[in-house]
């Protein structure tokens, strides 16, 4: 069989699988559902490249490979996904649409541009990158996720909310600004779920 198959690419396979989900549950109309699929693929992704660093005997081809097939999956889970829950939720209009549009061809050019810079700074050093350049596509994980939550506070003006936030992120995506990695996302992502999740639970929003 093609590709490399060891524990180090579970978590970016279990990313994409729980996307592909995500994406059911927002043609369905059950946003609640497919966005907590969204929290919690990029909370998968937050971890796969910690997990893929334990494994100290990986040969160049399954660095490459782990790179490729990171990217490939953040394409579908926080570009494509992403894309179709605005869509469901009322993104419809030409603007929208075009701005969706937009949104996917940064995510595309972003990751491209990631992969090429990543495979020069591994080859060059082993240690963990302390900045990002230009906004990481996983923050969409975090920020729609958010929005939602308060969507009701947004009222009439939530749509427009969505639209806005999906203009700035995507330009962020390629803007040549140092972000620094952020020592504990995972607890921003946590309290998006754990939000979603009591929603869901008690009907709360």
């Amino acid at each position: 069989m093609l590709g490399f198959y060891d524990y180090t690419v579970i978590l970016t396979y279990l990313s994409l699988v729980i996307s592909v989900f995500g994406m059911t549950r927002a043609l369905e109309g059950d946003f609640r559902v497919a966005i907590l699929c969204l929290a919690l693929s990029g909370l998968c992704d937050m971890f796969d490249g910690k997990i893929a660093r334990t494994k100290k005997d990986r040969t160049e081809d399954e660095k490459k490979f782990g790179i490729q097939i990171d990217s490939l999956c953040d394409v579908v889970c926080f570009g494509v996904f992403p894309i179709m829950i605005c869509y469901c939720l009322g993104m419809k209009g030409k603007v929208s649409v075009i701005i969706l549009a937009l949104y996917g061809v940064a995510s595309v050019i972003r990751l491209g541009f990631f992969n090429v810079m990543e495979e020069k700074r591994q080859s060059e050093t082993g240690e963990t990158r302390e900045y990002y350049q230009g906004l990481p596509i996983t923050s969409m994980a975090i920020i729609l996720p958010f929005i939602y939550l308060i969507r009701r506070y947004w009222g009439e003006h939530f749509i427009m909310a969505i639209n806005v936030a999906v203009v700035v992120v995507g330009v962020l995506f390629i803007s040549d600004i140092k972000v620094k990695k952020p020592q504990n996302p995972v607890i921003i992502l946590l309290v998006a779920m754990v939000g979603l999740a009591l929603s869901m639970m008690f009907h709360l929003l």
